[in-house]
């Protein structure tokens, strides 16, 4: 039998089949696939093949072929840094959730996201959500952070998830869609959920005032039906985000804003750090290019790991 996996818990997965019949399904025995060094073999959105075994009067399923994914949602193991971890595979678009505070979601974590969905060319649209609670200059904070990756070819939306506001705009790019929903944990992700599926009533928790982070409410990415002809993918909240497997010299291709100005540069491999004459410091220079980018694509080729607080839009304050 086939079917897609609409959610893992680590051990088994519920697989469900084009006519809607839901099988608890496990993997037998050691389960690889070729060339990827995964926590999870199989994640939320994979197809797969199963059999169907039936023990002391138990039905399960046992997975043992996947097919080949559209794309995938990778990221660096949390506790195991030479492994991956697969968030959620074959998705038409993501929805990254983002709040200025309460949590903060910084930019460095914004770019790597983005630079990963850039290399399995998964559609991204930014969400900035609970506009309702914000006061003026957090507000403006929104709208300057907005216009910097509105420039670069980003959809931005305002929304609030509580208020429903703009609500009708994400379920119009959802329609006919599967649509994977990330972020911090705390920034509304299940809030959001509910307010377009009202009847799902997923878990939500209070940010914890303590430390400003929110508490994981979705423990296991599961994707869901709904009922206007679109699927999600609710995943857990994401504290941080390393970039896997990419090349020093194609980092910068997942950039769209270096893409387009890497032909001016002098120099085909061109890094866009210490060479002369490099159209992409040239755009730097004259506030082309956000600053803020500029320094996360520079970590990333250097390997540093995401782990400071980013309120990186004042270039003057910043002191790179």
């Amino acid at each position: 039998m086939t079917g897609t996996v609409y959610k893992s818990t680590g051990s088994w997965y519920t697989v469900k089949t084009p006519n809607g019949e839901t099988y608890d399904c496990r993997i037998k025995g050691k389960f690889r696939l070729k060339g990827i060094k995964s926590t999870n073999p199989i994640s939320v959105g994979d197809v797969v093949d199963f059999e169907i075994e039936t023990l002391d009067n138990v039905t399960t399923g046992v997975i043992h072929h996947i097919h080949d994914r559209m794309n995938y949602i990778v990221r660096k193991s949390v506790n195991l840094s030479k492994q991956t971890h697969i968030i959620a595979s074959n998705i038409d678009q993501v929805f990254l959730l983002i709040t200025i505070n309460n949590p903060p979601t910084l930019t460095s974590f914004i770019d790597r996201f983005l630079v990963t969905a850039e290399a399995y060319s998964i559609k991204t649209v930014l969400l900035f959500n609970k506009i309702d609670v914000y006061d003026e200059e957090t507000i403006l904070e929104v709208r300057y952070l907005a216009s910097v990756y509105r420039a670069i070819g980003y959809e931005c939306i305002g929304i609030s998830a509580e208020t429903g506001k703009n609500i009708d705009k994400v379920k119009d790019l959802m329609l006919g869609k599967v649509s994977m929903f990330a972020g911090h944990s705390g920034v509304g992700k299940s809030t959001l959920v509910n307010a377009l599926e009202p009847t799902l009533d997923l878990k939500t928790k209070a940010i914890s005032s303590q430390h400003m982070q929110g508490q994981h409410t979705t423990t296991f990415a599961e994707m869901f039906d709904l009922s206007f002809d679109a699927r999600i993918i609710d995943t857990p909240g994401i504290k941080g985000f390393g970039v896997v497997d990419m090349e020093k010299e194609e980092i910068g291709d997942y950039f769209p804003e270096f893409f387009a100005l890497k032909q001016d540069c002098k120099f085909n491999n061109c890094l866009h750090i210490e060479e002369p004459k490099c159209a992409v410091k040239d755009a730097l220079d004259r506030d082309e290019i956000a600053f803020s980018r500029y320094r996360s694509y520079v970590q990333i080729v250097e390997g540093e790991d995401e782990h400071y607080r980013t309120d990186i839009w004042d270039k003057e304050q910043d002191g790179f």
